[in-house]
Parts: C-alpha cells; sequence; structure tokens
C-alpha cells in the first residue's frame, strides 16, 4: 500500500548522424541549467504559450464538480500559473484541480513560489505536484510496485494571506528533495524517478467544499478537460514515440468534450539561419504535426474514432516569441557582446545543438559576428513554433 500522509501547515563543422531513440547519449540540452535559465530569462516563449492555451479555455465547459487541468511539463511554472490566472477570470467560482508533472526538484521549488497567489486569489484550488509518467497522468502507476512504494503526501495550507502560503510552501523543500531524487535510465540516459511522488496541496479553510475533488491513492475515476503538453519531448524524437508514449496516453485521459493543447518548435526562423551558419545541413525540426498526427491514428486504433485529429494550416498553427532586446542594441553601429551572446544561447538550445559539437565554434569566437549578420538582418532574433488541438468528442 502507498504511504500516505496528511500534513497541515502555517565555422562550419560535420553534423553527427541523428541518434535513435533509445541510444544511450551523456547530452541532454535541457540538463544545461544555465543554458535554460538563460533561454526563458532572454525570450518570450512561455508568455507566448500561455496566450496560445488561453485562446483554448474559451471552449471549455466545466461540469461538476471541478475543472481538471494537467500540465505534461511544468517547469518553472511560469505557463501554468498564468493559465490559472485566466481560468480564474473565465471561472471565478468552479472549483479548479490542476495536476503539474515535473521531473526536476529545482523546477518544482521554483514553481511552487509562484503558486502563492494562485491559492489566494482562487482559493478553490488543488495543487497536485508529481513525477509519474505519462503513462500514469491519473496519478495511478500501472507497475504495482511502483504503486505500492507511492510517496503520496497531502498538504493543507492554513491561513488565508499570500505570506503566509509563501511560508508553508517554502517548507516543503526537504519533503521534494526525497520525493524528487532522480537516477539516470542506462537505456536511454534520461532521468527517471526513483520514488513515484504525488504531492497534494490545497487550503485547509476549503477542505470540506473540495472533499469530493481532491485526489487519494487508489483508483482514480476522473478525467482531464485540459490537457497541456508544451515541448514535453526531443525535437529529434520519432513520431512514434512522441504519439506512443507520450500523447496517446494523455488523450485517453481526456473527459468528453476535453481539449489537449500540443506545442513543439518547427524552426524555419532566424533562430535556425544561426544554426546553419556552421551546420548548413542540420535539420534540428524533422518531426513536423503532421508526421506526429499520422503516428498518432496508427497508434490509436479503433480508438481513433472518439477523437478529431486534425491539423490546421500553418497560418493558424504556427506562432511566433522574440528574444528580448531594446532596438538601440540591435540598431546601433554595434551590438553589445552580452546580447550576441544571449543570442547564441538562445539559437543553439531550442536547435538543440550538444556542447561538444559548439567547442570549437565558440573558441574561435566566429559565432559572434555570425549571429551578429543574423540580427542585423531581422532587427532582433525571433523564433517559431507550432500548436496542435486534439479533442475528444462528447
Amino acid at each position: 500500500m502507498a504511504r500516505t500522509s496528511t500534513k497541515t501547515l502555517t565555422k562550419k563543422v560535420p553534423t553527427p548522424k541523428a541518434e535513435s531513440d533509445n541510444q544511450k547519449t551523456n547530452f541532454r540540452f535541457y540538463d544545461n541549467r544555465q543554458n535554460y535559465l538563460s533561454f526563458i530569462n532572454t525570450c518570450n516563449e512561455k508568455s507566448a504559450i500561455s496566450k496560445r492555451a488561453g485562446k483554448e479555455f474559451q471552449y471549455l465547459h466545466p461540469v461538476a464538480p471541478a475543472l481538471r487541468v494537467y500540465d505534461a511539463g511544468m517547469g518553472d511554472a511560469t505557463v501554468l500559473s498564468n493559465c490559472m490566472r485566466d481560468l480564474h477570470q473565465r471561472f471565478p467560482t468552479v472549483p479548479v484541480v490542476v495536476v503539474a508533472k515535473e521531473i526536476s526538484m529545482e523546477d518544482v521549488r521554483i514553481g511552487l513560489d509562484k503558486m502563492v497567489d494562485r491559492f489566494c486569489e482562487h482559493p478553490a484550488t488543488v495543487l497536485v505536484l508529481t513525477n509519474l509518467n505519462y503513462a500514469d497522468c491519473r496519478l495511478m502507476p500501472s507497475d504495482t510496485a511502483a504503486a505500492a512504494a507511492m510517496n503520496w503526501q497531502e498538504i493543507r495550507l492554513e491561513g488565508n494571506t499570500s505570506f503566509g502560503y509563501k511560508e508553508q510552501l517554502e517548507s516543503l523543500h526537504p519533503l521534494l528533495a526525497k520525493g524528487w531524487e532522480t537516477q539516470t535510465s542506462k537505456v536511454s540516459g534520461n532521468p527517471l524517478f526513483k520514488r513515484p511522488s504525488v504531492v497534494v496541496i490545497y487550503r485547509n479553510d476549503h477542505r470540506i467544499l473540495l472533499d469530493a475533488v481532491i485526489p487519494r491513492p487508489g483508483v482514480q475515476n476522473w478525467q482531464y478537460d485540459f490537457v497541456l503538453a508544451s515541448q514535453p519531448w526531443r525535437a529529434r524524437t520519432s513520431a512514434r514515440f512522441k504519439a506512443e508514449k507520450i500523447i496517446a496516453p494523455l488523450l485517453r485521459s481526456l473527459a468528453p468534450g476535453g481539449r489537449m493543447l500540443v506545442i513543439q518548435s518547427c524552426g524555419n526562423d532566424p533562430a535556425q539561419e544561426v544554426i546553419k551558419e556552421f551546420w548548413p545541413n542540420e535539420q534540428p525540426f524533422p518531426i513536423n504535426r503532421n508526421d506526429i498526427l499520422r503516428e498518432l491514428k496508427i497508434v490509436l486504433g479503433r480508438d481513433v474514432r472518439h477523437y478529431n485529429l486534425q491539423a490546421q494550416a500553418d497560418n493558424k498553427a504556427v506562432f511566433s516569441y522574440q528574444m528580448h532586446a531594446l532596438p538601440s542594441e540591435i540598431g546601433g553601429a554595434s551590438i553589445g557582446t552580452s546580447t550576441l551572446f544571449a543570442a547564441w544561447n538562445a539559437a543553439v538550445y531550442v536547435n538543440q545543438i550538444e556542447d561538444a559539437r559548439l567547442e570549437p565554434i565558440i573558441n574561435d569566437g566566429s559565432y559572434l559576428k555570425a549571429t551578429a549578420k543574423i540580427l542585423k538582418k531581422y532587427g532582433g532574433l525571433h523564433f517559431n513554433d507550432e500548436a496542435f488541438v486534439i479533442t475528444r468528442h462528447k
């Protein structure tokens, strides 16, 4: 039986061959914390994704007892917190259950800091943090050993002030350090949790109101009204893997009338031009939304009749975001080194270029000149993402 507790708190370089899904590798672009932090603090992708997700909320029609949302990769919770604000604006009195998956303990810690005001503004909120796999998005591991080892914590926040909530959520850090320990997969090199963990957080003064929607250990009989899967994979991963291991399990968790928004990088932008200055044959984004949907139809089989899998045209599916820079930084006679470095870092991060391939470029300084050329050509740096929506028929 899972352990459960309840707490109340106060130059050109040759391009290597593409790696297979199961090839073990020491490089994972999103494990470079410094590059990640530089990217998210110099580009507005998270804001653009939040706005794109908000367009889907107009089609949501909550039914009792709650609106249920699943975030397939919380990250630092910037997107999630923005979406929760939007949902409050639309449904101010509807109980909301948000399940957020994240494997990084550091992101969970940062994400909690952004949830303080959510419990104040929308008191009928149940926030669930978990490291469970996509196949177990409804908080019940299919593996019996994992289910037996489940670390399930229920946290009741006391009081009604943001300062009090901040102190109580910060006190959870030791609990997260134990529940979010990871190990490296010997097959894929991916980080895996050592122990499946679920942390359920809600306001104690709304416990009775939320009693019917608070997740508890065991078989869950509820489904999601909205699923957000933003950048949940490495771009070069095969369409079959994306469809079978990520999208299909999440789709099957949708409630009738539920919607799933999938977002991934798609290139064909100035950032990719920076990369092609050194690797002209590089194809960072070989799998587009149509490839994924074709594979998804095969994976779903007869169940495909329950879903709408139509992709929109580029003019509706593709949206852009930018790197922050003052006009004077780009339009002057020269561009500052810090701006060039930020632009280069963002370009190689989004296009997922391995550190080993970057070293000779960085050592000779040629990347600065190439980056400056692209910035001046376009008056800045922007990136393209593509989105597609899958709905379950009512």
